[in-house]
């Protein structure tokens, strides 16, 4: 079987959904792979390490996936590559099931497409998850956002001229971002609080030496581990909490979101203007609206004296270890599809398989997940 690895065209997607590794082991299992001219370049792969690792090359996106099997992405196909994969092939990438408008015709044109986003949150598939791989590199580069723009220190010096106070760091959501975050944070000598709606980040938050903020009497993780939709009087009283601490930071770094919903609202436009001038909010929640509302897609903005940073692909500003991290999650994920004939077998009884698992051969597999034509 034919796997094809084309190259990403969405706007500002550097990644690449396989490494010379990762293909060097697609050939050692037998698979034959096929990578488009390119599509390492952004992560610091040339052409000719994927051709060393056992790789064809080709010129474009339609010659790339043409007679291909499988067709392993970042993102999702757009419209176009869509029309030029063939009916029965397999694309696995991270789909965004929520909000895509292709999904409909994904299987009008009799794709099987599996959404690396749907993996399951359970033991033996955290060597397959994307959103965590791909978290973590969002947290650390966060920081180091934050740094970028503030215009001080963030750890505490003792100089000749008089002593120079640390950094006052605020993580809102403790995940894999989240708690990143503050490793990262406090390795560059801030002090760091944090919050989670969780209860259960309470000890991780601490191991990493930050103070843990909590609402009390309020656990909202869901059946996932991740954090649900607060109630409305839970939601007024973390706004107020919030408000209270963001007040007193330097650096504000936002992580939370929730799956197939908008961003939840942590901080709030009159809490902004309680901030001190030169303080920075990085905004990982930017893509689907923000936890700040005046966080504006894709720009670094200033608003009374508070710059804003709210780039969506976070995770691709490091397009070189995003691409290894995320590599490996696809290529251990492919690996439970395996066949005893050496090719794919999508109809494998596998849970982690089947939760992905949007479509096949054409045929609608989650009806809850939203399946409008594009406009």
């Amino acid at each position: 079987m034919l796997i094809a690895i084309p190259s990403e065209t969405e706007s500002r997607e550097r990644r690449v959904a396989a490494t010379p590794e990762t293909v060097a082991k697609m050939v050692t299992a037998g698979f034959d792979v096929r990578v488009q001219r390119g599509a390492g370049l952004a992560s610091m792969i040339d052409d000719a390490a994927f051709a060393q690792a056992g790789a064809q090359l080709a010129d474009d996106f339609a010659s790339t996936c043409d007679g291909a099997g499988l067709v392993l992405k970042v993102q999702a196909p757009n419209a176009k590559e869509t029309e030029q994969l063939a009916a029965d092939t397999v694309v696995v990438a991270m789909f965004a099931p929520h909000a895509n408008p292709l999904l409909t015709r994904y299987a009008q044109r009799g794709l099987t497409c599996l959404a690396l986003e749907l993996i399951p949150r359970i033991s033996r598939a955290q060597s397959m998850d994307v959103l965590s791989s791909q978290a973590n590199i969002a947290g650390y580069k966060a920081v180091l956002l934050a740094a970028e723009h503030y215009p001080r220190y963030f750890p505490m010096l003792m100089t000749a001229a008089g002593t120079v106070q640390p950094a006052r760091v605020l993580v809102l959501g403790a995940g894999v971002a989240g708690l990143q975050a503050i490793a990262t944070a406090r390795r560059l000598g801030a002090v760091v609080e944090a919050f989670d709606v969780r209860a259960a980040a309470k000890e991780q938050v601490e191991s990493l030496g930050a103070k843990f903020i909590q609402l009390e009497g309020v656990d909202a993780e869901d059946e996932r581990g991740y954090a649900r939709e607060l109630t409305e009087d839970e939601q007024a009283r973390l706004n107020a909490l919030v408000a209270d601490r963001t007040a007193e930071a330097d650096i504000v770094i936002t992580t939370a979101q929730i799956p197939g919903r908008p961003a939840p609202e942590l901080v709030s436009d009159e809490t902004v203007v309680r901030m001190r001038r030169g303080s920075v909010i990085v905004d990982l929640a930017a893509a689907s609206g923000g936890n700040c509302r005046l966080t504006r897609p894709d720009e670094v903005i200033e608003h009374e004296g508070v710059t804003l940073v709210g780039i969506t692909n976070v995770p691709s500003l490091m397009a070189a270890d995003a691409s290894v991290l995320f590599a490996r999650n696809v290529w251990n994920f492919v690996q439970l599809m395996r066949s005893e004939d050496g090719g794919i077998d999508v109809a494998v009884e596998d849970e982690v398989v089947q939760a992905t698992m949007l479509c096949r051969n054409g045929e609608w597999l989650k009806p809850q997940f939203r399946q409008g034509e594009e406009e």
